[in-house]
């Protein structure tokens, strides 16, 4: 048996936040203390995209290579932009608070070259932005998987099709509670922590929201931090 491994998002570990208050306003996505993500400026940035990506329907690749996509296919879903101007927002402000520095500096056309997207569109920006502050905040101490979490780690492999449907949690675990799962259980930990005093609402018609720190093979997210009042801290579906 072998389970594909993990693969952290991007190679920088990123995550998210606890919802406080019931703050609900007309147009508003997320608040992020004062700060208001209006849905018109996450509209902006979809409607952006759209007009950046070619329209035609993809082409019939030669036997034994993959067809383009079409372009609605590489297009974030709304969440995911409320999940990156949010998770921005807050980064910022920790760092400034807390004197975090980067440690690396993502450019968006590594983003752009990710997903798929034009690297002059406010997206990929706003991503690669969020993936450089976040390579600033500290991990800590890698943290040990309990079993509840390596269980439901297991059943989000296999519901992805990451880890065949036999194989067990305990046959699964030798191979995937290593390092990189602890320190992502760390990073979720520490940024949890970090935005504990920060008062983030997020607008109802995004619940359960969250944001993937490690995936699978194939971008199926396996270790999430939840962006919202609903929802687990652990591994939860982020799609």
């Amino acid at each position: 048996m072998r389970a594909r491994r993990l693969v952290a998002v991007a190679s920088v570990a990123v995550g998210l936040v606890a919802l406080s208050g019931c703050r609900t306003e007309p147009g508003v996505a997320a608040y992020v203390g004062d700060h208001r993500i209006t849905e018109d400026a996450v509209t902006t940035i979809l409607d952006e995209l759209k007009g950046k990506l070619p329209t035609q329907e993809p082409t019939q690749a030669p036997a034994g290579q993959e067809s383009a996509a079409p372009a609605a296919s590489r297009l974030p879903a709304r969440s995911q932009v409320v999940s990156t101007l949010v998770l921005l927002d807050v980064c910022k402000k920790a760092s400034e608070e807390k004197g975090y520095r980067a440690q690396g500096q993502v450019q968006p056309q590594q983003v752009a070259q990710q997903f798929g997207l034009p690297a002059d569109a406010a997206y990929p920006q706003r991503v690669a932005e969020l993936y450089t502050c976040l390579s600033g905040v500290p991990a800590g101490e890698p943290v040990a998987p309990t079993q509840e979490e390596l269980t439901a780690l297991v059943t989000a492999g296999k519901k992805a099709g990451a880890i065949p449907p036999e194989v067990t949690v305990e046959q699964a675990a030798g191979q995937l509670d290593g390092d990189q799962l602890r320190s992502a259980l760390a990073t979720r930990k520490t940024l949890a922590e970090a935005v504990t005093g920060y008062d983030v609402t997020v607008n109802p018609r995004y619940r359960p929201l969250a944001f993937p720190v490690l995936s699978f093979s194939g971008d199926t997210p396996a270790i999430s931090v939840p962006l919202g009042e609903a929802g687990n801290d652990a591994v939860v579906d982020a799609g």
